[in-house]
């Protein structure tokens, strides 16, 4: 991955503002990339980009290949014809600051309806042929994926593995009987990833021309209910009903006192090495021609999986099972080239990992809020950097830095009144501060930094409180909700940001330069 200075913002497009309820890829994701080149960002990391299902998480998808169709731009449907204004009038009020996910999956899959309608009855050849170019193109996928959503719509939304047994078996003859009976349904789950990807492409190239790099998000696992499972049974320690024997997870840690329970299937390692990890290259492979670089999620599943017992309610009863990780990224390479990957290689950090992330070339990842929990040779304070890091002041899974530094002990919290009082003046003591601006202080520190690589989520930027949080590990509600309001990006803040990122060389000088060609003389 390219090891030059650089730096930028970790913001989801669903906490955009916007009128619609929910951020999208329309005018406001354009003025954001217009904000990050101003400030003299180059890079723009999002969250996994596929459609969510239960819970709304985007580390929860019904596929690792689709978009999440709620991104899209109505605007930028009106401007298409593929919708009319009064269309738009009947979206209904929303709060400027957090996503009603019931609310806008309704609002906006009766647009995208109305749209599909207009889309059949257009004489437009043009576009009637790039759809047609992009079913083809992306047929290995999206014929699968298209036939899950419809009949999960079909079967009231319960997960594939409660169809008949036909279906859920994929006999040849169910499907076929599928696909005839849900033409139409199917064909609009097409034209919906058509549009996404047509406008996710064009908001990615703006951003490139412009300097700036988009960083995606790969989980290592995959959702039980999603296409992916579904179309490949056998890829997964699953059970002849399709239930998982065993699932993911992490043990106790800093998040949580029973560790985390994610539920996710687990591979079957062995069965990806014998067919030459055919469908990870094919995931790679999609989600790279999506984004340019990309952070995977819990890359330490691939030294050893954390796997829980299928039906336990915690992650307490788990144990480490070894996983092929080399021979993964091996074949991945060799089918794909150099790969500008970025491991998350945070909670428990075994040697393996480590040799595996180093033999790999990849940066790891290092993140402030951790820095003050040990003495100083904890390797997240910035003294013990070095150059292939990737580093955060904090990620999603993070309380806010405002919130972080204001935490108190409480329900819920892994850490005592002390423990929070000890980290919070090691803190203060090792930035020189006083406290009373933290997150200026963790970002200047992130920034001045030798890790090649620094981002900072929005919320930090704008200094929020708890509020504003993204995520709280192992909890199921009040998650991926928050939205930043507009007109918080001011010009203040903007040429604050700046002046520290050319202070310490990670200014977007293509940028710069488009910047300085439409300035007046």
């Amino acid at each position: 991955m390219n090891s030059s200075r650089a730096s930028g913002i970790l913001l989801h497009p669903t906490s955009l503002p916007g009128p619609f309820g929910v951020g999208d890829l329309g005018p406001e994701a354009y003025a954001f990339a217009n904000f990050l080149v101003a400030s003299g960002q180059s890079l723009w990391q999002v969250l996994p980009l596929g459609p969510t299902g239960y819970g709304d998480s985007p580390y929860a998808c019904y596929s690792a290949f689709a978009g999440n169709t709620l991104l899209i731009s109505p605007e930028q449907l009106l401007n298409e014809g593929l919708l009319a204004k009064e269309d738009l009038a009947t979206i209904p009020a929303s709060s400027p600051g957090l996503v009603d996910f019931e609310s806008v999956h309704k609002s906006k899959n009766a647009l995208l309806s109305r749209s599909f309608q207009w889309f059949k009855q257009t004489n437009d050849a043009e576009l009637r042929g790039a759809f047609q170019a992009f079913c083809q193109h992306h047929a290995s996928w999206l014929d699968d994926y298209a036939l899950f959503r419809a009949l999960k719509d079909v079967h009231g939304g319960v997960a594939w593995n409660e169809w008949e047994a036909s279906l859920v078996r994929r006999e040849p003859a169910a499907l076929a009987q599928a696909n005839e009976r849900l033409q139409e349904q199917i064909e609009a789950q097409r034209f919906n990833q058509f549009l996404f990807f047509k406008q996710w492409f064009a908001l990615k190239d703006y951003c490139n021309a412009r300097g700036i790099k988009l960083i995606g998000d790969i989980p290592i696992f995959v959702a039980q209910d999603s296409a992916d499972v579904w179309t490949n049974p056998d890829q997964f320690k699953l059970d002849e009903n399709g239930v998982p024997r065993v699932v993911a997870g992490v043990p106790p840690d800093y998040f949580s006192t029973t560790g985390q329970l994610w539920g996710n299937p687990l591979y079957n390692w062995d069965r990806m090495l014998a067919d030459g990890f055919r469908w990870w290259i094919q995931r790679v492979r999609a989600t790279l021609q999506t984004v340019d670089i990309v952070r995977i999620d819990h890359f330490r599943g691939f030294a050893a999986c954390w796997e829980i017992p299928g039906g336990d309610k915690t992650a307490e009863r788990g144990r480490w099972v070894e996983a092929p990780g080399r021979e993964l990224f091996t074949a991945i390479r060799t089918a794909l080239g150099e790969l500008p990957i970025i491991a998350e290689d945070l909670g428990v950090i075994t040697p393996d990992v480590e040799s595996l992330r180093d033999d790999c070339g990849f940066p790891g990842m290092r993140v402030l809020q951790f820095d003050f929990t040990s003495d100083t040779k904890n390797i997240d304070l910035p003294h013990n950097y070095h150059k292939n890091v990737v580093v955060y002041t904090g990620t999603h899974d993070n309380d806010t830095t405002v919130g972080w530094f204001s935490s108190i002990a409480g329900a819920g919290s892994t850490r005592s009144a002390e423990q929070i009082d000890l980290e919070r003046k090691r803190c203060l003591r090792y930035l020189n501060t006083d406290g009373k601006e933290i997150h200026w202080d963790f970002m200047r520190a992130v920034l001045a930094s030798v890790a090649n690589k620094a981002i900072v989520p929005l919320q930090d930027l704008l200094g929020l409180g708890t509020e504003a949080r993204m995520n709280l590990p192992n909890s199921m509600s009040g998650n991926w909700v928050w939205r930043f309001k507009a007109g918080a990006l001011t010009h203040e803040i903007g040429a604050r940001l700046k002046e520290l990122t050319q202070l310490y060389g990670r200014d977007n000088e293509i940028g710069d330069r488009i910047a300085s060609a439409v300035s007046p003389a």
